[in-house]
């Protein structure tokens, strides 16, 4: 029997751009990226050099702090660019598809579960809370598998799921806990599992945060781990143990004001966005900002050289809006503009309509105000605004009461669109976690 929970506390952001249910095809993508930014957590070294031939999970990157975690690749093919930046960081690593997807034989001879988790690439699909890394060595207190994601245009996660694969792969997962897996649905979804906890929940963001349904099943403690992971990663693990086959295969949304028919496209992951984006976005459009990922927790793209990043199941596409010239400026009565505060009179004409968004700030930095409006949208029970200021004066004792373990970056998305103050919320918190890992591990 599943639980339900209502998300009070949130906000739903009217973007516009919403995917329709039309599913294309990327055929033409052969090249495909890594980028080791996207798992926190340990440092990455190469596992190749350019011009190494390459299968479907064959390590291309290896913690240095634990060999048998790696980051695999998607495709077989050829190593295309090993891409370096500051200090000679890794920023991502290429391969060229041969379009075979030949599978390493290597995975199908390892029998000790969680080093096939390590080997394969998805164990670094999960993250671990606290501090929101890819998982340690401690054991799990539980497992959570988000089945839904709230973010703005978000797709749905369990529309081309096989259900049997996820349950094959949620029946594997309890071999890492002596708690319980759950999975968190939405309300309206028929979903069955006999080897997770059902909790159902409304579709109010940040409700699809692993974070917030943490913090509404069962909350972590200092000296607990749990870890989470998406339905998607369910199922590819449950594909890999039952069919022995990894496959990086994904659905992304192609969203956004400036798509010029925002809808579905088969690919997988890392791909190219300059084909995953050929012909998407609107030729009238002045400047526009890729952003790979959704608007609150995406990572700005170069639609030339970059790739669809983790957790690779949205692209967003909107104006820059450093052309705009409106008149009045901050003081306009446009109806077209939108405020949780209610400053325009666009709510008169009700704020669930679909605005055209842009990337400006809007706004100038200054100090942190204690206004509680970071609360209004901010369902964790815990004090944000003077989490935050423990965070800024790097005070561990004041962190660790004020609820730092529970909380992730992307938990903070909404208090900073909100944010009157224009601060970098989640710039913040991902510090101040990195900064209390390092002083108390």
């Amino acid at each position: 029997m599943s639980k339900s929970i209502q998300i009070k506390k949130g906000l739903n952001i009217p973007l516009a751009g919403a995917s329709s249910q039309r599913v294309s095809n990327d055929s033409n993508s052969t090249l495909y990226a890594i980028c080791p930014s996207d798992f926190p957590g340990y440092t990455w070294k190469a596992a190749v050099k350019a011009g190494d031939a390459v299968a479907v999970g064959s390590a291309l990157l290896i913690a240095k702090e634990d060999e048998f975690i790696s980051l695999t690749s998607p495709v077989s093919g050829v190593v295309k660019e090993i891409k370096r930046g500051e200090r000679r960081r890794i920023e991502f690593i290429s391969v060229e598809s041969d379009g075979k997807l030949t599978q390493n034989p290597e995975l199908a001879t390892i029998t000790d579960p969680l080093e096939l988790l390590k080997r394969s690439g998805l164990f670094a699909m999960m993250r671990q809370r606290p501090f929101d890394i890819v998982p340690g060595n401690a054991a799990p207190r539980d497992i959570f598998v988000t089945g839904f994601d709230t973010a703005p245009l978000a797709p749905d996660i369990l529309a081309k799921l096989d259900k049997k694969k996820m349950e094959d792969g949620l029946r594997f997962l309890r071999k890492f806990t002596k708690g319980t897996v759950y999975l968190s649905i939405p309300s309206d979804a028929k979903v069955t599992s006999g080897a997770a906890q059902l909790v159902e929940f409304n579709m109010l963001h940040p409700a699809g945060n692993p974070g917030v349904q943490i913090a509404k099943i069962r909350p972590v403690n200092k000296g607990e781990v749990v870890w989470t992971l998406d339905a998607v990663t369910a199922e590819r693990i449950g594909r890999l143990v039952s069919d022995k086959k990894l496959s990086w295969a994904t659905r992304v949304a192609i969203t956004g004001p400036d798509a010029v028919d925002p809808h579905l496209v088969d690919t997988i992951i890392g791909a190219s966005l300059s084909t995953l984006l050929e012909g998407e976005i609107k030729p009238t459009s002045e400047k526009v900002r890729v952003i790979s990922g959704n608007v609150l927790t995406g990572v700005k793209e170069n639609v030339q050289s970059g790739f669809l990043r983790y957790p690779y199941r949205q692209v967003t596409l909107i104006d820059e809006g450093d052309h705009a010239d409106e008149f009045m400026g901050w003081a306009s009565l446009n109806p077209k503009k939108f405020s949780v505060k209610r400053s325009f009179p666009a709510f008169l004409g009700g704020l669930t309509r679909p605005f055209n968004f842009d990337a400006r700030v809007k706004g100038g930095h200054r100090a942190m105000i204690l206004s509680g409006e970071y609360d209004k949208v901010f369902p964790f029970d815990i004090y944000p605004e003077y989490l935050l200021k423990a965070i800024y004066a790097k005070d561990i004792e004041k962190m660790e009461q004020l609820g730092i373990y529970e909380v992730a970056p992307e938990d903070f998305a909404l208090p900073e669109f909100v944010d009157t103050s224009k601060n970098e919320l989640q710039k913040a918190v991902r510090e101040g976690l990195d900064y209390l890992r390092k002083e108390t591990l």
